[in-house]
């Protein structure tokens, strides 16, 4: 059985957005959001967990303790009932009842879902099974430049009028009367012509202490991130990719071998700032480039030599990969476009 993880990790990967739509927003008619003072481009952490889950779900959902509880269309309630259900030995719930064992509720939803143990969740909506810290934050992503906002008119060639028609008749007689140039339905279409972004997230092992999230959890979550795009696919979405390595920064400690105890306790809880280490990777547009609309229009750095004390730096490359550290990294990193300093 996998074990639960012992360091925490920083982790943070690039998202390009060509001729699509990143992250529409429902209040501002669907367009990508955007920084109102800024201009930049946004992409919401549940945008991401969303199409994480998914993956996970799809992939490995079927399996023992991968389930996923925020499935499209789900009850949660339903799902807290069953198992405020089983740790409570009950067909039935009484009325007002209050779950006596919230904890153990909890515990049991931990090892049924993937993603309890790794977002957590609130489990108090319905019989109480109390919330979950997740081991694993991921923040909004934010891209590198403003964004240009476009809405465009787009022509469907068929029309939906007749929701009241009762026969098949009445159907065909409403089509041979309807003029041709009424027989198609104008609608729009919100995009982006290019955003660059850059996401980033947080493994904390104190957390993942308590929700069981292991190793193999930890793993599955970088293949996903790396997949995310390729598999949920959308039309508004056709122009998503992740066009970077996965870049992780695993805190081992400070101290040599002779004093285990301490160099377990820091890789445990962290030898560096979350901060400093998003910091140590540097994309800029080209000075060359007017209107930026691929990866190679960036300079993308990564400062090795300014990497903290106690700190790993790894790169996935691929979902299936291993991820490489130490003196691999720049051989890596050059392989896929990213200079070292």
């Amino acid at each position: 059985m996998s074990q639960v993880i012992k360091n925490r990790y920083e982790f943070i990967v690039l998202v390009e957005g060509k001729m699509c739509n990143p992250n529409g927003d429902p209040d501002m008619g669907n367009l990508p959001r955007q920084d109102s003072e800024t201009g930049c481009g946004y992409i919401t952490d549940v945008a991401f967990k969303r199409r994480i889950r998914n993956y996970v779900d799809d992939g490995y959902g079927a399996e023992a303790g991968m389930e996923i509880l925020m499935r499209s269309g789900t009850s949660i309630n339903r799902k807290i009932a069953e198992s405020v259900m089983k740790v409570n030995d009950l067909k039935k719930v009484p009325a007002k009842f209050a779950n006596p064992k919230v904890s153990e509720t909890a515990r049991d939803m931990m090892e049924r879902y993937w993603d309890v143990r790794t977002f957590g969740a609130v489990l108090s909506t319905g019989l109480n099974a109390g919330q979950v810290r997740g081991a694993v934050q991921i923040g909004m992503a934010t891209s590198v430049d403003p964004i240009e906002l476009e809405d465009i008119t787009i022509t469907r060639m068929v029309y939906a009028d007749g929701k009241d028609f009762t026969t098949i008749e009445e159907y065909e007689n409403e089509e041979k009367t309807r003029a041709d140039d009424k027989k198609r339905t104008m609608g729009s279409k919100k995009f982006t012509p290019y955003g660059l972004y850059v996401m980033k997230g947080t493994i904390s092992a104190s957390l993942a202490e308590k929700t069981g999230f292991s190793e193999a959890d930890r793993d599955l979550l970088f293949e996903a991130i790396l997949q995310m795009y390729n598999h949920d696919i959308s039309s508004s979405k056709q122009g998503m990719s992740v066009v970077s390595p996965l870049i992780i920064f695993k805190h081992v400690g400070t101290q040599d071998p002779a004093n285990a105890a301490q160099n377990a306790r820091e890789a445990k809880l962290g030898c560096a700032s979350a901060h400093r280490l998003f910091a140590l990777l540097e994309v800029n547009k080209k000075d060359e480039v007017d209107y930026a609309r691929d990866i190679t229009d960036y300079e993308v750095v990564l400062k090795l030599s300014e990497v903290p004390a106690g700190i790993d730096v790894g790169i996935k490359e691929e979902p299936f990969s291993n991820v490489v550290y130490g003196d691999k990294v720049p051989e890596t990193a050059k392989r896929n476009g990213i200079l070292i300093k």
